[in-house]
């Protein structure tokens, strides 16, 4: 297993690239995150890790720029779930949607592969959707199981249980 690199942030706000050994730019740290390179960033006196502020920078860069992935309103309702009882749940919740998108994401050039490959393209979306649905259901339930809420199945009603005897 390859070693986590080191990156130092000085107090003139530089990042210095240890293994590198030469300073980079927010944009080269970026990169690092493109290419899945695990990555410290640490204030060079304090050795205190900085690595989430610095992504944080990088974010609002990248949103500053362009189609912002955040509209105001998710960022709001994001806002509102600091220090409410249910921010821990809410972010394994958000954990778990982003893998589950990037799964499904490599799911689908997959299956555009077999396509073009000689697959059925309508049997593998019929597939997609229903391995979406089934793992949606799934992080629903976890979300609301660890907010402390049921996700209970509506009842039937009178006409239902009578067509079910018949």
């Amino acid at each position: 297993m390859a070693e986590v690199r080191t990156i130092k942030k000085y107090p003139n706000r530089r990042l210095y690239d240890t293994e590198l050994s030469r300073y980079i730019t927010l944009s080269d740290v970026r990169e690092l995150v493109l290419k899945g390179v695990d990555f410290r960033v640490v204030a060079a006196n304090s050795d205190e890790d900085l690595t989430r502020s610095i992504l944080l920078q990088i974010i609002i860069e990248q949103e500053s720029g362009g189609e912002p992935l955040f509209t105001t309103e998710v960022l709001s309702k994001m806002i509102r779930f600091y220090g409410d009882t249910v921010q821990g749940a809410f972010t394994s919740y958000l954990e778990k949607s982003l893998v589950l998108f990037m799964e499904q994401q490599k799911l689908m050039q997959d299956q555009v592969r077999n396509v073009f490959g000689g697959g059925n393209p309508l049997n593998a979306m019929t597939q997609l959707t229903q391995r979406n649905l089934e793992i949606w259901k799934e992080i629903q339930e976890s979300f609301l199981k660890s907010a402390g809420l049921s996700s209970s199945k509506p009842k039937e009603n009178a006409a239902d249980k009578e067509a079910d005897k018949s």
